[in-house]
């Protein structure tokens, strides 16, 4: 895979850094954050003789303390406070940041859907069912009679057919990184300027008889007219739609077929997330419609009808808030057999709070004002202590750990740029940092540790490809990482002296300069307080450090590896869909890579454009393996502790499935006398 397979994953990268992330990195969000404007409610509050509910869920007893019990106070109303900063699109083929989720999961539908909490697991929703061909490169499927959308049109093939091919051709890098080499040809793409799903530009010319293969303005004009007056009944378009040879095909006006480039097994992993929901042409083509590379400005900003359980009623400016209400004609009423996370709303209401402002949202919970928030791991007894129904209602009950979930946290190092170039001197910087300090000072709440040590670049929730050779992690040894940056003061010609006075390096060489450790604007406490960890590590080898935050503009300017600075922290890399190849370790240690290391590995590249499509398991297990051991020992990233995914939840409020890919569905949620753990 080339980095140009890579741009879409580039820009997500980069917006995540930029907005922040969700659940298992939001401990980013910065105090200082705007609040919101949205409306809440007021806290409502009955004396009882029974203690509020427990982490256990059990019935309380006559003999429990006599207190107050948290009760909601609208209870056709939910308030989540908890997502730290704004989406940046409500339209599915624009969304790029992981906030995004909260919003676009519940309005917007799917094919298949994660089942719940289960991220290696989908269910059928908009499909009814679906099939893989033995090669696992044909997914087939029969698309569910009755889904119409909130506007009340209906869903068929085609309307899937038209979501697919809009996803990519909007040129919306999302698109292209989800569906790079799997549907769409990234040589292609490159050649012409145009991400479409392979085989259309061919389907268009069987059918008409115009050469769209050679006259890629002769395709655009097409596609856009096509695309933009859509209508399935017209004869020419359902042809196009029926060519058999192209990523995307409509069977019959039930079936749909995806025809990969490669064989794939985790596709229905992929399409389970928002850049495979299913949005309603009519309404895309009332306004705006669809041109070539570029973005509908009218539903990125406002949003559309979905087929999901909830529709948009109102939106806050800049996204402060986005409130949701329950769909009167959502289709999948009275309906049976229908998947958990595709039943109609409980809660007829939910106001979404985008960047509430830390202190409010500490007030808004402990008043109960909110039902669902969050704030980061040092500041856990600082909500808990002034909740007001504290002493009948246990922390474990209001505070849910989801577990650790997979991404990637780490410390960057620009392996192109002196002197972070030299092998030796990346060494001597993961063994200089003192992981556990950051473990137990960040991480750990009433003698619970809520962060995870490990080896990238795959995350420990992938048994077996995870670190398959068993590496040890990087020690903090000081002696050890003196024993490096020597070596690579004689390698750089260069010295540095250590706070005992020893001189490391060629003493006769000039001294190594201050370096800088670069962070996105603002910089949280808890990133400060992280920040100075390491740059207290590399200190005591004689490495001078200073932190500064730059804005998310000068961030995406770093575009090369000659423009990268030397140190980029933290990085989160969250993966849009759970392969923990494609996802994960490619984009991570190979020339795609797009978070400022730039590792550049020939024995890497060589297996890296095959190895998502590897079927043999002990084959795919070497070849990882082999990776593993060539980066451990280039080091182009110090591996941060992960942090585990957790809110805070009103004990009354149950049916809350966490799932780190979509987030949760607010239509499982629903109000109850005790704590769903």
């Amino acid at each position: 895979m080339s980095r140009t397979a890579a741009a879409g994953i580039i820009i997500i990268v980069v917006l995540v850094l930029v907005a922040g992330v969700y659940l298992a990195a939001r401990h980013s969000a910065s105090p200082s954050a705007s609040s919101s404007t949205a409306p809440t409610t007021s806290a409502v509050v009955t004396t009882a003789t029974s203690a509020a509910a427990s982490s256990s869920g059990t019935t309380p007893t006559s003999t429990a303390p006599t207190g107050p019990v948290v009760t909601p106070p609208n209870s056709s109303t939910l308030v989540d406070d908890s997502p730290a900063y704004a989406p940046d699109s409500l339209d599915p083929a624009q969304a790029f940041v992981s906030t995004d989720g909260t919003v676009l999961t519940n309005v917007f539908q799917e094919l298949v859907e994660y089942n719940g909490s289960n991220y290696l697991q989908v269910v059928p929703v908009i499909a009814s069912s679906y099939s893989i061909s033995g090669d696992s490169k044909t997914y087939t499927f029969t698309i569910r009679s009755g889904v119409r959308f909130s506007n009340g049109d209906p869903v068929n093939a085609s309307t899937v057919w038209f979501s697919y091919v809009r996803e990519l051709y909007d040129g919306q890098s999302v698109g292209i990184a989800n569906y790079a080499e799997l549907t769409a040809n990234l040589t292609t793409a490159s050649q012409t300027g145009l991400d479409l799903p392979w085989g259309l530009r061919e389907a268009i010319q069987n059918v008409t008889g115009l050469p769209t293969t050679t006259d890629v303005n002769l395709t655009i004009s097409v596609l856009n007219n096509m695309l933009s007056n859509f209508n399935a009944a017209n004869a020419t378009q359902q042809r196009i739609m029926e060519y058999p040879h192209q990523a995307y095909v409509v069977d019959s006006a039930e079936t749909f077929s995806v025809n990969l480039l490669e064989p794939y097994k985790y596709f229905l992993l992929d399409v389970a997330v928002w850049w495979g929901a299913v949005v309603d042409p009519v309404f895309v083509d009332a306004h705006g419609g669809v041109q070539a590379n570029t973005p509908n400005n009218y539903f990125s900003s406002n949003g559309g009808p979905g087929t999901g359980p909830y529709m948009i009623k109102s939106i806050g400016s800049a996204f402060t808030y986005v409130v949701l209400e329950a769909n009167p004609n959502y289709w999948a009423k009275g309906v049976d057999g229908i998947p958990r996370v595709a039943q109609p709303a409980q809660i007829s209401t939910v106001i979404v709070n985008f960047g509430v402002s830390h202190s409010n949202r500490i007030e808004a919970f402990d008043t109960n004002q909110a039902q669902i928030s969050y704030v980061s791991i040092p500041y856990l007894g600082q909500l808990y202590d002034s909740y007001q129904f504290r002493s009948t209602v246990p922390f474990d009950a209001v505070f849910r750990n989801f577990g650790f979930q997979p991404i990637s946290t780490a410390f960057q190092m620009n392996t192109q740029r002196f002197p972070t170039n030299i092998t030796d001197f990346r060494l001597a910087v993961v063994h200089a940092v003192n992981m556990s300090q950051i473990l137990s000072a960040l991480f750990t709440y009433n003698n619970t540790v809520l962060g995870q040590l490990y080896l990238g670049p795959i995350s420990p929730q992938y048994p077996g490809l995870y670190n398959p050779g068993d590496l040890p992690l990087y020690a903090y040894n000081v002696s050890l990482a003196e024993h490096y940056l020597n070596i690579s003061g004689w390698q750089g010609d260069f010295h540095v002296v250590t706070p005992s006075g020893q001189v490391l390096g060629n003493p006769t060489a000039p001294l190594l300069p201050k370096l800088v450790i670069y962070t996105i604007a603002p910089e949280s406490p808890f990133e400060n307080s992280e920040n100075l960890i390491i740059q207290q590590g590399l200190a005591q080898i004689g490495v001078a450090t200073s932190i500064q935050a730059v804005t998310s503009a000068v961030y995406s300017g770093w575009t090369t590896p000659s423009n990268t600075p030397n140190f980029f922290t933290p990085v989160y890399w969250i993966p849009d869909w759970p392969d923990p190849v494609f996802q994960q370790l490619i984009p991570l240690v190979t020339t795609i890579d797009s978070v400022g290391a730039w590792m550049n590995v020939s024995s890497v590249n060589a297996v890296a454009s095959e190895l998502p499509f590897v079927t043999n398991a002990s084959q795919l297990t070497r070849l990882i393996t082999q990776i593993y051991n060539t980066t451990y020992w280039y080091a182009p990233f110090m591996w941060l502790p992960n942090s585990a995914s957790y809110l805070f939840v009103q004990p009354y409020l149950q049916g809350l499935q966490f799932n780190e890919f979509v987030y949760y569905w607010y239509n499982t949620m629903y109000y109850g006398a005790t704590a769903n753990t």
